[in-house]
C-alpha cells in the first residue's frame, strides 16, 4: 500500500478570493500536518459565485508563510496561457516556496462557466490538447536553463534562456489532468510526473490507470503520483489500495465557506491508515 498524502484542494471563489485568506487557511494546515495546498485556475465560475481570485498570486501568497507544504494550481489550463510567461511564473514560483511546486495541467473546459468564449480562446479540444503538448514541451526546455530553440504550430521562442532555474531538478514536477480510461491524456500523463483523474467514480479506476500508466513508462524508475479528488467525508484508503499517493479534498465550488474550509484543516490530514 502506498502512503497517501493529503492536500486541501481550494477553489479560490467566493470568501476564498482573497489570497491573504488562503494564506491564512495554507499556515494552519501546515501547522495541522497537511502535506499540501492546491488552488483552482478560473477567470470566472457560474452563478452565484461572482468572485474569483488569481491562483499564482494566491500561490505565492501561500509560499511566503509556510515552509514545507506542496502547492501549485490544480490544474491550470496550459491552452489559454503563454508557456513563455509560465516558465517564468513557475520557475519564479518554485524558487520563492524552496522547491515545492507542482504544475497540474489539462485541456481545461468552457462547460463549467464559458470562460473559453468569453474570451475568444481556443474552444476546439483537438487543437487545445496540440497547444498542451507544445507548451510543455516549451516548460520542459525552459527549466533546464538553457537556451529554447521551439518553433511550432502554436508558439514560438527563440533562443531565449530562462534564468534562474526553478530549485528542482531537472524542473518543476508536472501532473497532467485527463478522465481514467481515457488513452490520450493518460499517454501524455506517463511522459510526465503524475496523473491527476478527473470525475473518478470507483477505486477500481484508478487500479487500472496505473496499470496503464506503470506499462506505459516501462523502465522509467523515477517517483510517480497518482491524485485522487474526494470528499472529506471519504474514506481514501480505497484508493490508496489501488496505487493513489495523493488525496485532494473536494469541496463545492458553488458553497465553499471559509468555515467549512477551516473545519476539515482542523480535522486533519488523512492517510491512507486514517487520521494522522
Amino acid at each position: 500500500m502506498t502512503r497517501l498524502r493529503s492536500a486541501l484542494w481550494l477553489p479560490i471563489f467566493g470568501e476564498l478570493a482573497e489570497p491573504a485568506v488562503v494564506a491564512r487557511l495554507a499556515a494552519e494546515a501546515e501547522e495541522a500536518g497537511w502535506h499540501g495546498v492546491f488552488v483552482w485556475d478560473h477567470l470566472r465560475w457560474r452563478a452565484p459565485v461572482s468572485h474569483v481570485a488569481d491562483p499564482w498570486i494566491t500561490l505565492a501568497a501561500v509560499a511566503a508563510v509556510t515552509d514545507n507544504l506542496r502547492l501549485g494550481p490544480m490544474i491550470t489550463p496550459l491552452a489559454r496561457r503563454r508557456p513563455s510567461i509560465v516558465a517564468k511564473e513557475t520557475a519564479t514560483l518554485d524558487r520563492l516556496g524552496g522547491g515545492r511546486l507542482t504544475l497540474g495541467a489539462g485541456l481545461g473546459s468552457d462547460r463549467f462557466a464559458g470562460e473559453w468564449r468569453a474570451t475568444g480562446e481556443e474552444l476546439d479540444d483537438r487543437r487545445r490538447g496540440q497547444m498542451l503538448d507544445e507548451s510543455l514541451e516549451i516548460l520542459a526546455a525552459a527549466w533546464s536553463g538553457m537556451p529554447v530553440h521551439h518553433h511550432g504550430e502554436h508558439y514560438t521562442v527563440d533562443g531565449l534562456a530562462f534564468l534562474p532555474r526553478p530549485v528542482q531538478r531537472p524542473g518543476v514536477p508536472v501532473w497532467v489532468a485527463g478522465f481514467p480510461g481515457n488513452a490520450k491524456p493518460m499517454r501524455r500523463a506517463a511522459q510526465y510526473d503524475g496523473f491527476f483523474p478527473v470525475n473518478l467514480e470507483h477505486p477500481d479506476q484508478v487500479a487500472e490507470t496505473a496499470a496503464a500508466i506503470a506499462d506505459l513508462r516501462q523502465q522509467k524508475a523515477s517517483p510517480y503520483d497518482i491524485a485522487v479528488a474526494l470528499p472529506p467525508s471519504a474514506d481514501p484508503t480505497p484508493y490508496a489500495n489501488a496505487g493513489a499517493t495523493w488525496w485532494l479534498t473536494e469541496f463545492s465550488p458553488e458553497t465553499v465557506t471559509l468555515d467549512e474550509v477551516r473545519g476539515v484543516l482542523r480535522d486533519g490530514p488523512k492517510t491512507s491508515e486514517g487520521p494522522l
